[in-house]
């Protein structure tokens, strides 16, 4: 893959996480706001969530999408700010993808077990 498709890939990448990452955004502030104005205790909300598949669903959309945009991001501004532009810089920001992935499905994981 010549450089110039890479990063062709990696910004339409960047630029569909972005789009997913404002809709899940949005949903999930309408979530908490109506869990505040309806008085929801910490204890009521996790009672909701527990095995609830369509949530675990969208909050492993949401996990997928930072995963993507968040690495993805860095990598751009390292390209920029600093003379990092060697293979070590993608396999960095792959780790921080994986690092981002893991610990964001584990949450996912705890709200809905």
């Amino acid at each position: 893959m010549t450089p110039a498709r890479r990063d062709t890939l990696f910004w339409l990448a960047q630029r569909t996480s972005a789009a997913v990452l404002a809709l899940c955004l949005l949903v999930h502030l309408a979530v908490i706001i109506y869990a505040v104005r309806s008085g929801l205790t910490a204890a009521e909300i996790l009672g909701r969530t527990r095995g609830n598949a369509p949530l675990a669903a969208f909050y492993g959309v949401f996990v997928i999408a930072v995963s993507v945009h968040a690495p993805l991001g860095l990598r751009a501004i390292l390209s920029e700010w600093t003379l990092w532009r060697s293979r070590s810089q993608t396999w960095a920001m792959a780790a921080l993808a994986v690092l981002l992935f893991g610990l964001g499905m584990r949450a996912v994981w705890a709200v809905v077990q």
